[in-house]
């Protein structure tokens, strides 16, 4: 009976060995590696990586590209010491100074906002509507811009950082049933470009979050934000905007070089910028 006994603990201890090895196992799995693609352009090729943690962005970016839709496309904006964008399918054949723009595969992708994932320089991020036509924040189906920006000082840092805490509260504040009124006509004035009106209404907007402003939560920037913009530079006041799901390997000198194309009223190039996406090993 004590041999069974022990047989019996024996076989309890073995199995719980084993069951704890396999358990330890899957902590132990590796995430997959970032799909690399590269940018060809007349002025040389931009390595990117795309990041695991937005696989809705990555995957799209990868069937768009195994579709060969970025062939032949342009950057067709250029915002020196801001950004450079590119991915609208319109750019294709579009005579000289036609404002682009508005291009895409006739969807959009779900926001995936992190803050690990910043507009760091380099960083690869999805262009979109603004909150007003688009508050839920949804991004391009193909277009996308590459970040310039500045290097910042840490004192700097307190002005971006309270811009976006403005900007958020300012789309929470406009978005409620109270103010459907003023959002519908904010929708409307900006399809119409109507500035006029829309600056009445950011102003009676604007008188509201200030007065919340001092009960609201500031938001505020990481270490790891804070140290790269103050290095490598960025554009830290579109954090928690837009979706950023990659970023710049090598190449940054070849985005710099693209930022210093004149452009025409419309921020886009008088000579075309093509580029050929494709995924590398």
């Amino acid at each position: 009976m004590k041999y069974k006994n022990l047989y019996g603990l024996i076989s309890i201890l073995v199995i719980t060995f084993l069951g704890l090895s396999s358990f330890k196992g899957i902590n132990n799995i590796k995430e997959p590696e970032p799909i690399k693609v590269q940018i060809v352009t007349n002025f040389g090729i931009i390595k990117l990586k795309l990041y695991n943690e937005t696989p809705l962005h990555r995957d799209n970016f990868v069937k768009l590209i195994n579709q060969h839709y970025y062939d032949s496309l342009t950057f067709h904006r250029i915002i020196q010491y801001f950004a450079i964008q590119g991915g609208d399918p319109d750019s294709r054949n579009a005579a000289p100074n036609t404002k682009l723009g508005d291009g895409g595969p006739g969807y959009t992708i779900p926001a995936e906002i992190n803050q690990k994932l910043f507009h760091k320089k380099g960083a690869l991020a999805a262009a979109r509507k603004s909150d007003f036509e688009n508050p839920s924040k949804e991004s391009s189906g193909s277009q996308f811009y590459i970040v310039l920006g500045s290097v910042y000082k840490p004192s700097m840092l307190s002005l971006p950082a309270t811009r976006i805490t403005k900007m958020k509260l300012y789309n929470e504040i406009i978005r409620r049933p109270e103010n459907k009124e003023l959002f519908e006509k904010d929708q409307k004035y900006s399809r119409a470009e109507n500035i006029d009106s829309l600056r009445i209404i950011n102003e009676i907007i604007m008188k509201k979050v200030e007065q919340e402003l001092p009960k609201v939560k500031p938001y505020t920037f990481t270490d790891e934000q804070i140290k790269a913009y103050t290095t490598v530079g960025g554009t830290p006041h579109l954090d928690d905007n837009y979706t950023v799901f990659g970023e710049v390997t090598e190449g940054l000198n070849i985005i710099d070089e693209i930022a210093k194309q004149p452009v025409d009223k419309n921020g886009r190039p008088l000579k075309d910028i093509r580029m050929k996406v494709s995924i590398i090993k």
